[in-house]
């Protein structure tokens, strides 16, 4: 697995460096926001390990032009400003997790791992409903045949409502099954997501099919 690092202090990037390369991870590391949005840009990745505070270019704006640019590749944001609300604009902006500084490799570790086994193919399996299809092992999605570029976090939200089969799934299971939190945030990261990708699903489409359940939650469905 290969995996860019965009870190500007030495000593950390020392550390994440030597910590993947020991776990047997190919790394290649840059040290501002231009360099690593050229290098995701141009060369393939398995993640990227980006921190906010970067000469150049930010971290945040990295990402955003990243998933602006229709790549999915996946991302952990690393910054020494660990608030919620930090937290949320890293996962708004496109990252698929955000790690405060500082951090436990070991966690790390297992947080990159598990982003990891989400974008290895499993099993072979389409999901559908209507004109909208959304391929299980590629994540491609399609609806009326036109492809449909989704990030890493819309494409686990759009599975998620999928295989729900029409019945309404509330933010807390969209939590869990999304980001692997046991907790609500008291955020609207989930009402964030849900309008992103509404945006990209039934803007210009006709049936509609993300639903909005008063008080309960979203289903993905035919008929209200």
């Amino acid at each position: 697995m290969h995996v860019l690092i965009v870190e500007d202090d030495p000593k950390t990037a020392a550390l994440l460096t030597s910590a993947l390369r020991q776990e047997e991870f190919e790394v290649s590391l840059v040290a501002d926001g231009e360099s690593g949005l050229q290098r995701a840009l141009g060369e393939v990745f398995d993640a990227l390990l980006v921190d906010i505070m970067l000469p150049k270019r930010n971290g945040l704006s990295l990402v955003r032009e990243l998933r602006h640019q229709g790549r999915t590749t996946p991302v952990i944001m690393l910054s020494a400003r660990g608030e919620v609300e930090q937290r949320v604009e890293g996962l708004n902006a496109g990252a698929d997790d955000y790690l405060p500084k500082p951090f436990a490799m070991s966690e790390l570790l297992a947080r990159l791992r598990s982003l990891l086994r989400r974008n290895v193919v499993h099993k072979a399996a389409v999901l559908a409903l209507a004109d909208l299809t959304y391929d299980v092992g590629t994540r491609e999605t399609r609806r009326a045949g036109k492809r449909i570029e989704l990030s890493s976090r819309e494409s686990l939200l759009l599975e998620c409502l999928l295989r729900a089969e029409g019945r309404v799934v509330s933010r807390r299971d969209i939590i869990v099954s999304v980001w692997e939190y046991d907790f609500d945030p008291g955020t609207n990261l989930v009402d964030v997501y849900v309008r992103r990708l509404r945006e990209k699903i039934d803007r210009d489409h006709t049936p509609t099919l993300i639903q909005t359940v008063r008080g309960l939650g979203y289903a993905l469905r035919l008929q209200p």
